[in-house]
């Protein structure tokens, strides 16, 4: 399987979906904190260097480093052949639910969050607002999804598409909203995999 290293930060959702895949997938891997609210340049060593963009999450996988979560998904779906890695055509169906979350739910509710949790200010305005129009729209298309009655958003298996869209909404009071019964109880099938844990409780690190 290989010598993992996941760097990543409690706060962060981007972290969180990756993190939470590899206990999902039981995948052995070190873990460590890295403080965001270091600037850059004095983020420790070796994560400086080997993060691409200076961001977390940030896997090591036999020496390798590869940045931004979905890549990361994408990565050890391919390498695991599970979550989304069976086969090509599950593969290209996770890819497509990788992009989406990077454009809509991903975007809407982490924006939210960090606007009423960490800086409202500037979120003053119609800033906050055009956040919550558009996760209206978000979730409104994500319970339609699920309206057939499958357990995940591929099928009755859980995938990477599924660890890539819940990143951020396990924070559901930090961005103040609320979600349909068909999107809660997906979320609740994700809770109740084995190896899951609050984004908080993933590390023993506090949160800010």
């Amino acid at each position: 399987m290989g010598v993992f290293k996941l760097y990543g930060n409690c706060e962060s959702g981007h972290s969180y979906k990756v993190k939470l895949a590899m206990e999902v997938a039981q995948v052995p891997h070190a873990y460590e904190e890295i403080d965001l609210r270091l600037e850059r340049a004095e983020r420790p060593e070796p994560f400086r260097s080997l993060a691409k963009y200076g961001e977390v999450p940030l896997l090591v996988h036999d020496g390798q480093p590869y940045v931004q979560s979905n890549a990361i998904l994408l990565h050890l779906a391919e390498h695991l052949q599970a979550f989304g890695g069976e086969s090509r055509q599950r593969l290209e169906r996770v890819r497509e639910w990788l992009f989406w979350e990077a454009n809509r739910i991903g975007f809407s509710m982490a924006h939210l969050r960090y606007g009423q949790k960490f800086d409202p200010a500037a979120y003053a305005g119609t800033v906050l607002p055009w956040f919550r129009n558009r996760f209206n729209a978000d979730i409104e298309r994500l319970d339609d999804e699920l309206s057939d009655g499958r357990a995940f958003l591929l099928d009755d298996h859980v995938s990477m598409a599924d660890f890539s869209i819940c990143g951020y909404m396990y924070w559901p009071e930090q961005a103040n909203v609320s979600y349909p019964p068909r999107v809660q109880a997906w979320l609740d099938r994700i809770a109740a995999l084995p190896g899951w844990r609050h984004p908080y409780k993933m590390e023993s690190a506090q949160p800010w």
